[in-house]
C-alpha cells in the first residue's frame, strides 16, 4: 500500500455539518441540465438501480490509472466529497460515486457484493445500508464497509489481519440533492507495477483483474488519470485503455501532477504534447488538473480550486485552451457557439446552457447507446426467461413433481405421437430445406417416421442386392481364368463355375446318406440354399439396431427440448433406457422366429423348377454340341478356285466321338453340377423371391413396428406417471440444489431485467412495454 507522504491522494480535513449543508448547495455541482438530458441519464440513473450491472453494460464514467497517478484526489475534486485518505481506503475497492436529483439532501452508503461470493455472503453484504448528512460520519461508515467486504477488522487493529487487501465488491456512495445533475463515477484500485510488503502478487493480479472488467465494458467512457511525475511510457494504463478502445472513441486522458516536472523541461515539453493529443491520440481528448500536494492536505477545496487556477495563469500549461485544463473546466463546459470569443456577459438564457462538461459526455455517450442497451435489455430477458422456462415449475415436494412429470409427459406423448404418425406440426419439428435428410442428422432425427421409413427403404434395397452370399460366374469362360476368390465391397464372395462346384463338392461331402454315387442327398440343396442367403440374419439384426438407436436418439433429443436436464437424464436412465431395451428384445425374439421359418428346407410345387433345370441342361448340352461339330467338321478348299472360299463337311463319327468323350467320368463331378442347376433353378424360382419380399415384409412390419415404433409414446404417458409411486416421483423430478441455485439466480435475474424495462417504459412515456 502506499503511504500518504508518497502520494498526491493525500489526507484532507473533513468537513462539518453546516460544510455539509454549503457543499450540498454548492454552485460548482449546481449546472443546469436540459430537460432531454436529464431523461436520458435519469433513465440510466434508474436502471442502475434494478441491479443490471452484472447483466448489461450500462453507460458509465471510470475513473482509472497507476497507483498514485492522483485519480482519487481528481474523483475528490470534482465530486467534492471529502474522502477519508489517510488510510488509502479509496483504492482497495471500486467505488461507485452517483450524484442524483432529489428532493432532499442525503448521502447513502451501501456495498454491491462481487457476483461470485456465495449466497450468504451476498445477503449479509446487501443488507449494509447506511445514511449520514454529517462528512464527519463517512470515516466510520467506510470503515463499517470495509469489514463488511473482509479487508478490515472489526476493532480496527492489525493483530488479525483481515483475510484479504483488495476486494471485488463495490462500495455504492450516492448523493442526492435538489440541484443535483445526473452524473455516475465509478473509482477502481489503482494498478499496482510489483508486490511489495502487504501488497502480493494476487492483489496485483486482482487489481488488474478489476481494471480490465471496467475499462473493457463497451458502454463505459475510461478516464485515464496518468501522472506528469512519471515518463508515460511507464504507466500502464494506457497500454490497457488502449487495447480496449484501440481508436479511442471513449476514453478521455487526465493528466496530474503537471507542477512536477521542471519549467520548460523535456518531461514537461512531452506532456504538453500529449496534452494536445498529438502523441497519445482520443477521439475525447486530454485534460489537465493540478491537485493538492501533501503539505496542501489541509486546504479546503475552495483553496485548491484557487491554487490550481494561479498554477495555470502562470506556467507552460497557459498555451493549451481553457476547457482543456483545470477542475472547473473539467467541471462545466459553456456552449461556445452562441458567444464565440464575445466579451459580453452570456445572457440567462446562455447561461441555461452551462451543464456539467462530465454530463455532457455520458449524455452524448449514453443517447448513442440507449437504444441498444434497450435491445440487449430485451434480448437478455428473453434468454432469462426461456431458460427459466426449461427448468419448468419448481419441484420441491412430490405433489409439484408429479404436477410436473404430467405436464411433462402430456407434451412428450402428443409430440412422440405426432412423430411416430409423421404429422410434423409445430416448431419442434422444423426442418432447414437446404439441409440433406438424414437418419445421422438431428435435424432430421426429429421427422422419426420420415427417417424409419427411409432406414426400412434402404434396408429393402441392400436386401435385394446384397442378400446372397456368392455371386456365382456360371460361363464356362470364369473357370479357365484360375484366380483367387474375391470379395465385393459388401463382403460377398465372387465366385467362378469350377470354384461355386468346389463349393457345392464340399457340401456334398458332408451331406452323403445313402444314395447311389451319382446322385446326391435331397437335402444337399437345403444346405446349399441356407448358406447362400446366411446373411440375411446380420442384414436384419443391423436393420433392427439402425432403427432402435433412431428412436434412442429421437427420445433423447425430445426430453431435451422439453425437460430439464437432470430430469431427462434421469429419465433416459429409469424408464426410457430399460423399456427401449425390452422393446429391442422382443424384436429380437420375433427375428429368430422369421429366421427359424426362413431356414426351413425349400418346399416346391411349382413346374417352373423343373423346367429351370432342364433348360440348364439343355444350354450345357447345346454347348457342348456346338463344341464337337466344330471339331468334327472338316473345311476345304475348292479345287481350281482362286478365291479364300472353302467347303465344310461334318463328320458325324467324329462329332459322335467327341461329344461323347465329354462325358465326365468322376461322377461326384456330374452330381455338383446338378445340384447347382439345383440350387440357382429354385433360387430363381419367384417362390425364393417371394420368399425375400416377405422376409423384407415381416422385418419391417412384425419385428421394427411391432415392436420398436409402435406405441413408442406409451413409454411415458401420463397413465406412467399416475401409476408412479412418490418416492420414484420426487427421485426423478426434484431439483437438485444447483438447480434451485440457478431457479433462484434466474428469478433474480428477470425480476432486475423487468424492473429496467418498466423502467424504460415509464421514462420514455411508453404506454406500453
Amino acid at each position: 500500500m502506499q503511504s500518504p507522504a508518497d502520494s498526491s491522494d493525500s489526507p484532507t480535513s473533513l468537513q462539518t455539518p453546516h460544510q455539509m449543508d454549503e457543499f450540498c448547495n454548492t454552485s460548482s455541482l449546481e449546472e443546469l441540465q436540459t430537460d432531454e438530458q436529464r431523461l436520458v441519464l435519469d433513465t440510466i440513473a434508474q436502471v442502475r438501480k434494478c441491479g443490471l450491472e452484472s447483466i448489461l453494460s450500462l453507460p458509465q464514467l471510470v475513473v482509472c490509472g497507476d497507483q498514485s497517478a492522483g485519480k482519487s484526489s481528481t474523483l475528490e475534486a470534482l465530486t467534492e466529497i471529502p474522502f477519508p485518505r489517510n488510510d488509502n481506503l479509496c483504492t482497495r475497492f471500486a467505488t461507485e460515486i452517483s450524484l442524483r436529483r432529489g428532493p432532499g439532501n442525503k448521502l447513502t452508503i451501501r456495498v454491491i457484493p462481487d457476483e461470485d461470493r456465495p449466497p450468504e455472503e451476498k445477503q449479509s453484504i446487501k443488507a449494509f445500508v447506511e445514511s449520514i448528512t454529517d462528512f464527519s460520519d463517512l470515516p466510520h461508515v467506510m470503515d463499517l464497509a470495509m469489514v463488511v467486504m473482509g479487508i478490515a477488522n472489526k476493532d480496527g487493529s492489525d493483530i488479525l489481519a483481515p483475510m484479504r487487501a483488495f476486494a471485488r465488491d463495490t462500495l455504492s456512495i450516492e448523493i442526492e440533492g435538489p440541484s443535483r445533475p445526473q452524473l455516475t463515477l465509478v473509482d477502481i484500485p489503482g494498478l499496482i507495477h510489483t508486490s511489495t510488503k502487504g501488497v502480493s502478487d494476487a492483489d496485483v493480479a486482482l487489481v488488474a483483474e478489476i481494471t480490465e472488467h471496467y475499462i473493457s465494458q463497451p458502454r463505459t467512457i475510461c478516464l485515464a488519470v496518468i501522472s506528469a511525475a512519471n515518463d508515460v511510457a511507464n504507466q500502464t494504463i494506457l497500454t490497457k485503455v488502449r487495447r480496449v478502445d484501440p481508436q479511442g472513441n471513449r476514453t478521455l486522458g487526465i493528466i496530474t501532477k503537471p507542477d512536477i516536472p521542471p519549467h520548460d523541461s523535456g518531461s514537461q515539453n512531452a506532456f504538453l504534447e500529449l496534452a494536445r493529443n498529438e502523441n497519445v491520440f482520443f477521439k475525447l481528448g486530454w485534460h489537465v488538473l493540478r491537485n493538492r500536494k501533501f503539505e496542501e492536505s489541509a486546504n479546503s477545496l475552495i483553496e485548491r480550486n484557487q491554487a490550481e487556477a494561479k498554477f495555470f495563469r502562470a506556467s507552460k500549461f497557459k498555451s493549451l485552451p481553457k476547457e482543456c485544463v483545470g477542475i472547473n473546466a473539467l467541471r462545466t463546459r459553456v456552449i461556445r457557439r452562441y458567444h464565440l470569443d464575445s466579451p459580453v456577459e452570456p445572457s440567462p438564457r446562455i447561461l441555461a446552457l452551462v451543464t456539467t462538461r462530465l454530463s455532457v459526455l455520458l449524455f452524448e455517450h449514453v443517447k448513442q447507446e440507449l437504444p441498444k442497451l434497450r435491445q440487449d435489455l430485451e434480448e437478455a430477458l428473453r434468454e432469462a426467461e426461456e431458460e427459466r422456462d426449461l427448468l419448468g415449475a419448481p419441484r420441491s415436494s412430490s405433489e409439484e413433481c408429479r404436477s410436473y412429470l404430467a405436464q411433462l409427459s402430456l407434451g412428450y406423448y402428443e409430440l412422440c405421437k405426432a412423430a411416430v404418425n409423421g404429422y410434423y406440426e409445430g416448431d419442434f419439428f422444423h426442418f432447414n430445406s437446404d439441409e440433406e435428410f438424414s437418419s445421422k442428422s438431428d435435424a432430421a432425427i426429429i421427422r422419426l417416421r420420415a427417417v424409419i421409413q427411409q432406414l426400412n427403404t434402404n434396408f429393402a434395397k441392400t436386401f435385394r442386392l446384397h442378400g446372397h452370399k456368392f455371386q456365382v460366374d456360371l460361363s464356362d469362360e470364369s473357370s479357365t481364368q484360375n484366380t483367387p476368390i474375391q470379395r465385393n465391397d459388401d463382403d460377398r464372395l465372387n465366385l467362378s463355375k469350377e470354384e461355386a462346384l468346389d463349393w457345392v463338392r464340399k457340401v456334398l461331402v458332408r451331406t452323403r446318406g445313402k444314395e447311389l454315387v451319382g446322385n446326391f442327398n435331397p437335402l444337399l440343396v437345403g444346405e446349399l440354399f441356407w448358406e447362400q442367403s446366411s446373411g440375411w440374419k446380420q442384414l436384419a439384426v443391423g436393420h433392427v439396431e439402425e432403427v432402435s438407436r433412431a428412436c434412442e436418439k429421437f427420445l433423447g433429443i425430445l426430453l431435451d427440448a422439453k425437460a430439464a436436464k437432470e430430469v431427462s437424464s434421469r429419465l433416459i436412465s429409469s424408464k426410457i433406457s430399460g423399456a427401449l431395451k425390452s422393446r429391442r428384445q422382443a424384436a429380437l425374439r420375433e427375428l429368430d422366429l422369421i429366421l427359424k421359418d426362413s431356414r426351413s428346407f425349400p418346399i416346391n410345387y411349382s413346374h417352373y423348377y423343373t423346367d429351370n433345370i432342364f433348360k440348364r441342361r439343355q444350354e450345357r448340352q447345346k454347348a457342348a454340341l456346338a463344341q464337337a461339330l466344330e471339331s468334327g467338321t472338316d473345311r476345304n478348299k475348292l479345287p481350281g478356285c482362286t478365291s479364300n472360299h472353302t467347303s465344310a463337311e461334318v463328320n458325324v463319327e467324329r462329332v459322335i466321338t467327341v461329344f461323347t468323350e465329354r462325358v465326365d467320368p468322376d461322377m461326384e463331378n456330374f452330381s455338383c453340377e446338378d445340384a447347382l442347376d439345383c440350387l440357382f433353378a429354385i433360387y430363381e424360382l419367384s417362390y425364393v423371391q417371394e420368399l425375400q419380399k416377405a422376409f423384407v415384409a415381416n422385418i419391417t412390419t412384425q419385428v421394427i413396428e411391432r415392436h420398436i415404433v409402435r406405441g413408442l409414446e406409451d413409454i411415458f404417458s401420463p397413465l406412467v406417471v399416475n401409476s408412479m409411486p412418490n418416492v420414484e416421483v420426487e427421485a426423478i423430478a426434484s431439483e437438485p440444489l444447483p438447480t434451485r441455485s440457478l431457479r433462484g439466480f434466474l428469478n433474480d435475474r428477470i425480476k432486475k431485467l423487468e424492473d429496467g424495462q418498466e423502467t424504460f417504459r415509464v421514462m420514455t412515456g411508453n404506454t406500453t412495454k
